[in-house]
């Protein structure tokens, strides 16, 4: 009979942690590159545009094999890290978070850029007129005035992070409390035939999707379907 207190718990907690603090720093860059692709005219947003909209497109594995051949200390970039910094990104929560946040990079930029567009262009003339500088129109005045978008993002982030597998496999491998997610977990229990472990691992990451995914759906914003359908 499968019961709650027979679950592992450590790869929900390290689960849910990566998803904390990778929502966390996504939500940090999101801002200023959600703001660049809404407002510049440069040649080169075509390009970043793409760049930020390929792991929507691109297999996880393939981001998770290039970024580990990046950060595996026999090659220059890896080897530069550990050397200069004591900084091994492979096999280790740090390069989970790193690759985290290239993968669901465009969960938490597009939302905000979309914010960012569906205000009045008003908001910032306003702002600029009255001498505020970027920084200050963008925290003073365009932030608060989309919390629906960032909220979007920060959520989407958050989910999407949960369900990482290829990437996190690819980088992280299965090492017990370090990197072996609820997804790698889950996989591990069914080689090892292990069906009650697996069954009850996915229904709680199964539960918790749900219940974001009807929070969505039923009181979420404009930003959220949008990214959704």
């Amino acid at each position: 009979m499968l019961s709650l207190s027979s679950v592992n718990w450590d790869p929900l907690f390290l689960t849910f942690k990566l998803a904390l603090v990778t929502t966390l720093v996504l939500l940090l860059v999101g801002i200023p590159l959600g703001y660049w692709l809404a407002y510049s005219k440069s040649r080169l947003k075509p390009l970043l545009a793409v760049l930020v909209s390929m792991p929507l497109v691109l297999p996880p594995t393939v981001i998770g094999f290039y970024l580990l051949l990046a950060f595996s200390p026999n090659n220059a970039l890896g080897a530069w890290l550990e050397q200069t910094f004591n900084l091994r990104l492979v096999f280790s929560f740090t390069g989970l978070v790193i690759a985290s946040v290239i993968y669901g990079i465009p969960f938490m930029v597009h939302p905000i850029q979309s914010g960012l567009r569906g205000l009045p262009s008003a908001y910032k003339e306003s702002a600029q007129l009255m001498g505020r500088n970027r920084f200050s129109i963008l925290t003073r005045v365009l932030l608060p005035n989309m919390k629906p978008a960032l909220l979007s993002g920060i959520v989407l982030s958050f989910a999407h992070t949960l369900g990482e597998f290829g990437v996190v496999l690819m980088i992280g491998g299965s090492i017990p409390g370090e990197t072996r997610v609820a997804s790698i977990a889950i996989y591990d229990e069914v080689e090892r035939l292990n069906f009650g472990q697996a069954h009850l691992l996915s229904l709680i990451l199964f539960a918790v999707a749900f219940i974001i995914l009807l929070w969505v759906y039923t009181r979420g914003s404009k930003h959220w379907k949008g990214v959704l359908r």
